[in-house]
Formats: C-alpha cells, sequence, structure tokens
C-alpha cells in the first residue's frame, strides 16, 4: 500500500530565510495524525536562520502526535556526522515508539554548507560519503556488538549501537552514483524536490536503482518511490489537470475525483509508493484548507480505490 503525508513548513521557502509559525506548524503535524495519514516531513538547511531545525522540530512533533511517523527529507548529511545522527534517529525512534523514519542525502547546495564549517567536499566524495554513512548508521542501530569503523570519512572504537531497531532509510539521490546507492542500501527513493512520475528522468533513475538492488542481492520493489506533490484542489474540475511552473517544478490541480485518477494511474503504472503533498496556495487560509482536503478528501479516495492491490 501506497504512503502519504503532508510537508511542514519549517521556514525556508527555497528562495529567501523567512522564520516558520511554530503553532500552525505543529497544528498542520497534529492534523495529519488525527487524519490517519501515514507521515509528516521537514526540510534540513541548517545554514538558514530563517528555518527552524529538522530534528529539533522533529522531536517536538512527534512528541505532540500518537501515530504519524515523522522523516526529514532528506538530512543534510555533511552538516550531521553519521555517528551523531545514529544517535539522534536512535533517541527519536526509542522515545516516539518507532515513528520515525531516517531520510538522508549527500549535500546539495555546497556553497551554503561550507558556511558551517564543513569541509568542502566533491560530488564523488559527498557519494561515497552518503554510503558509507548508511552502513555507520546501521551498525549503529539495531543491536548487537560495539561497532569499530574505520572509514575514509568515519571513523569509530568500540561503540556500542543502541538497541532500537534500524529506521528505514529514504534516500534523496540524484546522480547515477548516489542512486546506485539507493539501490544498495536504502529502503525508499525520494526524487530531489519534485518529479513526474510519468517523465522520463524518474524511469531512468529507477532503472539506475534497480540494477545496483539487484547487483547487490535484493528485491527492487521493495525500494519505494516516494513522491513530494505541489499543487491545488478544487472545486469544480479543470481542463488541465499537471503542468510544469517557471521553476520547473510539476504540479497537479483539479477535483478530488480528478487527483484521485492521477493518483492511483501514479501507483499502477508508474510504481509509485508514496505521496508527500505541499499545497499551492497565496494565503495561509487556503493552505490549510488544501492541507485538510488532502487528508481528509483525497487520501481517503485513494486508499478505497487501491485497497484491493
Amino acid at each position: 500500500m501506497a504512503l502519504f503525508g503532508i510537508g511542514l513548513d519549517s521556514g525556508f521557502n527555497g528562495v529567501e530565510e523567512s522564520p516558520g509559525d511554530p503553532g500552525q506548524l505543529l497544528s498542520n503535524a497534529r492534523m495529519a495524525d488525527h487524519a490517519g495519514l501515514d507521515v509528516v516531513t521537514v526540510t534540513d538547511h541548517p545554514y538558514h536562520g530563517g528555518q527552524l531545525d529538522a530534528y529539533a522540530t522533529l522531536g517536538f512533533v512527534l512528541g505532540a502526535t500518537t501515530n504519524v511517523a515523522g522523516v526529514v527529507t532528506v538530512t543534510n548529511l555533511p552538516c550531521r556526522p553519521a555517528p551523531t545522527l545514529a544517535r539522534t534517529v536512535s533517541g527519536l525512534s526509542a522515545l516516539s515508539g518507532g515513528r520515525i523514519k531516517l531520510g538522508i542525502g549527500a549535500g546539495v547546495f555546497w556553497h551554503d554548507i561550507v558556511r558551517l564549517g564543513v569541509e568542502p567536499r566533491t560530488p564523488a566524495e559527498a557519494v561515497r560519503m552518503l554510503a558509507e554513512g548508511i552502513t555507520l548508521i546501521k551498525a549503529l542501530t539495531g543491536g548487537g556488538d560495539p561497532v569499530t569503523f574505520d572509514g575514509e570519512f568515519y571513523r569509530v572504537d568500540k561503540l556500542a549501537p543502541a538497541q532500537v531497531p534500524t529506521p528505514a532509510i529514504w534516500s534523496g539521490s540524484m546522480g547515477p552514483a548516489s542512486l546506485a546507492v539507493t539501490g544498495r542500501l536504502a529502503d525508499a527513493w525520494m526524487p530531489a524536490g519534485a518529479q513526474d512520475w510519468r517523465g522520463d528522468p524518474v524511469a531512468e533513475s529507477r532503472a539506475v536503482i534497480d540494477k545496483a538492488a539487484v547487483a547487490a542481492g535484493r528485491d527492487p520493489s521493495e525500494i519505494a518511490t516516494v513522491h513530494n506533490v505541489f499543487g491545488t484542489i478544487t472545486d469544480t474540475p479543470v481542463t488541465v489537470t499537471r503542468g510544469v511552473d517557471s521553476n520547473g517544478v510539476p504540479w497537479l490541480s483539479g477535483t478530488v475525483e480528478q487527483w484521485t485518477e492521477e493518483l492511483v494511474a501514479a501507483i499502477d503504472e508508474y510504481r509509485a509508493g508514496g505521496f508527500v503533498f505541499f499545497p499551492v496556495a497565496d494565503s495561509t487560509d487556503e493552505q490549510e484548507t488544501a492541507r485538510s482536503r488532502w487528508a481528509h478528501e483525497v487520501v481517503p479516495a485513494v486508499r478505497a480505490a487501491t485497497s484491493t492491490q
């Protein structure tokens, strides 16, 4: 079954730094929880002072909810060393009853990342760090013997792993090398930003993931593709239900019925394993209405239409 969630606004819109509204963020998380959604997400840009820290936010969200899972999409690994990140997610998992997934990426905005004092990495180094980081995080969760690890980027000496299970790993990989890491080591893939599941880039990326999974002795069907989805939910049918904005970001629009048709097709025909909704609206009230309609109307309709699959 596909999973469904919403993205929480923690205050960074990709262009400007603007403080988030903590009260509204927590209200949206509680709405998602009460509506029976599977997941809420927050982004991770620790170099921006206008954004709430991703893991501080996630801790509050998990404490304010009961059933919904939380995930940082995706954790900026260069800014959060893997051994410490393992402790962070294992602590949140223990406190929340396992309601956490680990979204993780190699880092994209290096001109910003280095402002934190992080050592710059070449793209190849960043991908190797991603693979090494995931490997070490898995070793430091799920119990077992003390871990000694002497890698290219991380070293630990006789470090006892946390006893909580290893969380599901969601990779935000983009290029062929990091996509191959997803196939070898991750449980789900989130295409960067938002991508059209009907388009060639998603199909080509999935082919790389699947090939790497098979080579590693894994079943590619067990690696879900979870899409960020931007759009509007209308009261009356629209003629054009999909398109691309001026920044090249795909969007959807239409009634609950039109959304249901699009998402069911994504699941049935394009192997979509989940959707995280972001409303496209001018006002806060319109955004809240869209989130509520997604949670209470669109998601139940898609679940009902795919319940026998």
